[in-house]
């Protein structure tokens, strides 16, 4: 090259030179230009996003972009496994029940379970092969056996999310294979993470499969978490290109629990590892005690116009969204449950989608009287750390000294003819003098007058958790309880109110069958005669 320096014409060096200055002119606007078609017609971006929640008090225990709109990837299956799990607690669907294969579902991209058109599979391998190997095509049978087609479910999954609080979740399809207007956040997926083990604690017990066999194939579960973390019962990863490595992690153990998200892992090891960190740094300050309400789904009082995500808006908290094209409506969560919002700011947009017409048997807000009593004898005592999620009191139990006693309230009026349950709370409640709280526990009082057997299912030191209860038994045993009395009634001990959540209007039979399938259910329950 010293001929070009030294020897050769002065136009020929200025030539070489231009040359090389071209080349890497076009070398920086191709990357601008490369640089610009990932960023048009998206906010989507990659950074990394996680959240640690304290899933006894609701209480965000870390948050870094919690709200930023991200790909869920395969953690898109959790909200697929909700809805099948909807199905199969109604009875519309049993676990050996056979769903057909279509040709669409075959289609699919791996990973999956090699499903041919025309055959069968049972909900229960189609529930494992999503759980461990993350399957597509079991996905798309599902959605298909419950809505007729992949995209009509992606609008009741869309829907689902909305009434549980997931305000800023869409969803495409049911596999979470790339579609770029199929997004959700840290936040949303902590959210569903805590509600569907509460709303099916026998289901969700499927995440915690490390593997199966298929077909004579032993399939294994890409969440390489369980049986190495401690107390880890699952429950989903996930991974595109466009979303990098995501995880939702549920940990248990000495009465605390935490549901960890991790979004936008560099690889799977990666987000592993900030799993692992970001359990041993947070899990110690998680609270002992149950004070959280119980994640319910929106009631359809609570309905507010539609707003969808808006993809092109930047990626924060405060990102706006605009109208869908449909005109359909969606509900926000009910005031009773707004703290599964998992402290949102303060800028966070409203909800977005109705309750979710074609979900089966969806929780319903139920009518609920209150009753003031005094009780005549000794009286068990309970506290938020002894019910975890609605558990009967257990005796020897002291009275928490953190909560003041609740006001008592009177019995509610008989709603109106028409009238919805969930605005019974705004019926004006006829004035009544109660007792004071500092009274004995013994003294004597008017017992309300109640023939033939109730169940309990709870008791509680704050009347909307013991509604909360009543709400969620009701919908997990719709049948049995369908002519039952929901109602809560007050006792106080030790200066402390607890309510009680029971169902009356039962014979023996009815209470015990009940009581019976609840437990199986892992709700506790106690039959009382009258």
């Amino acid at each position: 090259m010293s001929w070009i320096c030294s020897g050769a014409p002065r136009g020929l060096r200025w030539g070489f030179f231009s040359l090389v200055t071209v080349g890497a002119l076009v070398a920086l606007s191709s990357d601008d230009a490369n640089a610009r078609r990932r960023n048009s017609g998206s906010a989507y971006s990659p950074a990394f996003a996680a959240i640690v929640v304290d899933a006894n008090s609701g209480t965000v225990l870390h948050a870094t972009n919690p709200d930023a709109l991200r790909h869920p990837a395969s953690l898109t299956k959790i909200m697929t496994l909700y809805l099948l799990f909807e199905r199969l607690e109604s009875g519309k669907l049993k676990l050996d029940t056979s769903l057909k294969v279509s040709e669409h579902a075959e289609d699919q991209s791996p990973t999956k379970l090699d499903l041919e058109d025309g055959e069968t599979i049972k909900v229960e391998d189609a529930i494992k092969g999503m759980v461990t190997r993350s399957a597509n095509d079991a996905a798309v049978v599902v959605a298909e056996a419950i809505a007729g087609s992949e995209e009509e479910f992606a609008t009741l999954m869309t829907r689902k999310a909305q009434a549980l609080g997931m305000t800023r979740t869409v969803y495409k399809n049911a596999s979470g294979l790339p579609h770029d207007d199929q997004v959700t956040t840290a936040r949303d997926q902590a959210i569903l993470g805590r509600a569907i083990q509460e709303r099916f604690p026998v289901y969700y017990k499927y995440f915690q499969t490390r593997s199966f066999v298929f077909r004579g194939e032993t399939i294994s579960n890409h969440n390489h978490l369980l049986g190495r973390v401690e107390g880890v019962d699952g429950i989903k990863t996930g991974f595109i290109r466009a979303s990098g490595f995501n995880l939702v992690t549920s940990v248990r153990r000495e009465n605390r629990h935490v549901v960890a998200v991790v979004l936008g892992g560099a690889s799977a090891s990666a987000r592993d590892a900030r799993m692992r960190l970001l359990i041993s740094e947070h899990f110690a300050s998680a609270s002992t005690k149950r004070t959280a309400p119980l994640i319910a789904e929106a009631p359809a009082s609570k309905i507010e116009p539609t707003r969808t995500v808006q993809r092109t808006a930047p990626p924060v908290a405060d990102a706006q969204r605009q109208p869908g094209k449909d005109g359909e409506r969606f509900g926000l969560a009910s005031a009773n449950s707004t703290t599964v919002r998992l402290d949102p700011p303060a800028a966070a947009p409203a909800a977005a989608a109705a309750a979710a017409p074609g979900s089966s048997d969806p929780i319903r807000p139920v009518l609920v009287k209150t009753l003031n009593i005094k009780p005549t004898g000794a009286v068990q005592t309970a506290s938020a750390a002894t019910v975890p999620s609605g558990g009967m009191p257990r005796p020897n139990d002291q009275p928490r000294t953190d909560v003041a006693p609740a006001a008592a309230k009177s019995e509610q009026p008989p709603a109106p003819a028409g009238a919805h349950p969930a605005v019974i709370a705004t019926l004006p409640a006829p004035t009544t003098t109660t007792e004071p709280a500092s009274e004995p526990a013994n003294a004597p009082g008017k017992q309300p007058v109640r023939s033939g057997w109730m169940i309990q299912v709870g008791a509680y030191p704050d009347e909307d958790l013991a509604k909360q209860r009543l709400t969620v038994v009701k919908s997990k045993a719709s049948r049995l309880l369908s002519a039952a009395d929901p109602f809560t009634e007050a006792t106080v001990k030790a200066g402390t109110t607890y309510y009680r959540a029971r169902f009356a209007g039962l014979d023996k039979d009815q209470a015990e069958a009940a009581c019976k399938y609840l437990k199986r259910n892992d709700v506790e329950c106690m039959p009382i005669k009258n």
